[in-house]
C-alpha cells in the first residue's frame, strides 16, 4: 500500500518530457498477436497497463524481450492459446482489445469482461456488433466473452454509437477477412489513428483512420515490423494544467501540438498561454484563471479523460463554470476529494457546476481512477499544505515516473509506504 506525500503551493517551472500514449500502446501490443512474427514496438509507456498487456502475451505463448525501458520485441509466432487468463484480462479494461487480434488470427477468442477505471457501465456491444457483422458467433457466459468464427468476411459495419474500444476492435478482426470491410461512425482520436498506422506497417491495408468511414482491404497475412508509438495525449494535457493551476512556466516537450488542440483552446479560454513549436508546448499562467463552460466529447472535441483535470483547474476561477460529461456517466467521483480540499462543486447527474474559491486547502484523498487520481495530484500541488494521496496504484496505471517528472518541475512531491499498521487485515 503507497501513497503520495505533496507540499502544495509551489508554481512548477522547467520542462518535463511525455511518454508514449497508454491508449495506443494497450491497443499496439495485442496487435502484435495478427503478425505472426517478431514486432519491435518502441516509444512504450513504462507504466502497469502496458505490464499487464505484456503479461498476458508471454502467459499466451508470445516471446517478450525488453531491449530497453521503452522497446520491446514481441514474437508472437508460437502462440498456444485463444484464450486470455481470466485474472490478467480483469485487471485492465483494454485486454478486450485481445478479443480483436485473436479472432482476425484464429477465428476464435475467450477473454473476461473488462476491468481497470469504475467510470460506469462498458458495453461491448458494439464490439460484438463488428463481429457479428464478420461472421462470428459469440456468447457471454460468467463474466467470460467468448467469440469464434469459421471465416470472417468483409461487411459494412455503422456503430450505434462513437466507440474508440470498438473500432479498434473491429480494425483488429478485419485486417485479415476476404474482402472489403466499411466501417461508419467510427472514432478519431489520434491513438485510432496510431493503431491503423501499426497495422499498415505489418501488412494491413486500412484507409481512412482519423475521418467517419474507416475501409480495410483484408490481406491472406501479416508481417513483422519496427513501430514507435505517438506521444501521450492526456499525459501531456496533464502537464498542462499542471503549469496553469500553479501558475508555473513549463515546455512540454515530445508532443503533438495538433493532438493537443482541443485542450490548449481551452487552457487559453482560462487565461493560460500557450506557445506552441514543432514537437513542445510551453504553458504558462500570471493572471487569473477564467471560468468556461466545457462538455466532453468524441475527438475532436474536449476529450473525457482530461474533464476531471479540466475541473481542479476551475474551482480556482473567478466565477461559475460548468462541466458537462457526455461520454462516461460515473467521471464525477472525485468530486467529494475536491470538497475535502474547499473546493465548491455541485454535480447533478452529468453535470457539474463548479463556484472558483480563492484557494484550495490540502487534505487526505483517495484516488478514485486514474484520471481523477491524477487530477488530485494537480490539486494538491496547487493547495497549500500537506495532502496525502492514497490509492495511487490507479495513477501509475497510465502516468510513467510521475513522481520524478514533478520533481524535475520543482514539485515537493514524494511516494512512500503505508506503514503495515495502518492496513486492514483482509480475511
Amino acid at each position: 500500500m503507497k501513497k503520495f506525500i505533496i507540499h502544495g503551493g509551489k508554481p512548477l517551472v522547467g520542462e518535463v518530457e511525455i511518454s508514449g500514449a497508454k491508449n495506443a500502446a494497450v491497443a499496439i501490443l495485442p496487435a502484435t498477436i495478427l503478425a505472426a512474427d517478431k514486432c519491435i514496438i518502441e516509444n512504450l509507456p513504462s507504466i502497469s497497463d502496458v505490464g499487464a498487456s505484456v503479461d498476458i502475451l508471454s502467459a499466451m505463448g508470445a516471446q517478450v524481450r525488453m531491449l530497453d525501458k521503452h522497446s520491446l520485441e514481441i514474437d508472437t509466432t508460437h502462440l498456444h492459446g485463444t484464450s486470455v487468463p481470466d485474472d490478467l484480462s480483469r485487471a485492465m479494461r483494454a485486454s478486450y482489445y485481445f478479443l480483436g487480434a485473436l479472432l482476425g488470427r484464429f477465428g476464435r477468442a475467450t477473454v473476461a469482461m473488462p476491468g481497470g477505471c469504475d467510470l460506469g457501465p462498458r458495453p461491448i456491444d458494439q464490439h460484438l456488433k463488428a463481429f457479428s457483422a464478420l461472421g462470428a458467433r459469440d456468447a457471454v457466459d460468467n463474466g467470460m466473452i467468448d467469440v469464434r468464427a469459421s471465416r470472417l468476411v468483409g461487411e459494412e459495419v455503422f456503430f450505434d454509437t462513437v466507440s474508440v474500444g470498438a473500432t479498434i476492435n473491429a480494425m483488429l478482426a478485419a485486417v485479415m477477412a476476404d474482402g472489403m470491410t466499411v466501417l461508419e461512425n467510427v472514432a478519431k482520436e489520434p491513438h485510432i489513428v496510431d493503431v491503423a498506422n501499426f497495422l499498415n506497417t505489418m501488412g494491413a491495408d486500412v484507409r481512412g483512420a482519423g475521418t467517419d468511414v474507416i475501409k480495410i482491404r483484408g490481406v491472406k497475412r501479416m508481417h513483422g515490423c519496427t513501430y514507435s508509438i505517438i506521444p501521450d495525449q492526456i499525459e501531456a494535457g496533464s502537464y498542462m494544467v499542471g503549469a496553469a493551476i500553479t501558475g508555473g512556466n513549463v515546455l512540454i516537450k515530445n508532443v503533438i501540438p495538433k493532438h493537443l488542440e482541443p485542450i490548449t483552446s481551452k487552457l487559453e479560454k482560462a487565461g493560460a498561454v500557450v506557445e506552441e513549436f514543432d514537437d513542445s508546448v510551453r504553458v504558462s499562467r500570471t493572471g487569473d484563471i477564467e471560468p468556461l463552460n466545457v462538455k466532453t466529447m468524441p475527438h475532436p472535441g474536449f476529450p473525457t479523460d482530461m474533464q476531471p483535470l479540466m475541473s481542479v483547474l476551475l474551482t480556482l476561477a473567478k466565477g461559475t463554470s460548468i462541466i458537462t460529461e457526455g461520454i462516461w456517466e460515473n467521471r464525477f467521483r472525485y468530486v467529494d476529494e475536491l470538497a475535502r480540499m474547499g473546493a465548491n462543486i455541485q454535480v447533478a447527474g452529468r453535470v457539474a457546476v463548479i463556484e472558483g474559491v480563492a484557494e484550495l486547502q490540502a487534505a487526505p484523498l483517495r484516488a478514485p481512477d486514474l484520471r481523477a487520481g491524477a487530477a488530485l495530484v494537480m490539486a494538491a500541488l496547487a493547495a497549500d499544505g500537506i495532502s496525502e494521496i492514497e490509492d495511487i496504484s490507479h495513477i501509475e496505471r497510465g502516468y510513467e515516473d510521475i513522481v520524478e517528472k514533478l520533481q524535475g518541475l520543482g514539485a515537493d512531491i514524494k511516494r512512500v509506504e503505508r506503514p503495515a499498521s495502518n492496513m486492514r487485515k483482509v480475511i
